[in-house]
């Protein structure tokens, strides 16, 4: 099963683009913003944008963080079971 839900490509970029929107809400919260390049001392950055909008690299920084939860939540026996 979990070779099924990793390699299930709608699943993996319907999670990952909940993190990224977590992630985005997060930034704003702590008072970051978009600005086309990233400035740490404006606390601005280009990936404030909809998840359909990253770029293609950014994105996979994302799937990556799912992939490994997926495959850490099974290494620890949990099942991911839909209603």
């Amino acid at each position: 099963m979990e070779e099924i839900l990793l390699n299930s490509n709608d699943i993996i970029e319907k999670i990952s683009e909940q993190v990224h929107n977590t992630w985005m809400e997060n930034r704003i919260q702590e008072g970051w913003s978009y600005g086309p390049e990233r400035n740490n001392l404006l606390k601005q950055t280009p990936c404030i944008v909809p998840y359909d909008e990253l770029p293609e690299f950014e994105k996979e920084y994302d799937r990556k963080t799912v992939r490994a939860t997926i495959k850490g939540l099974y290494n620890l026996g949990f099942l991911i079971i839909k209603k």
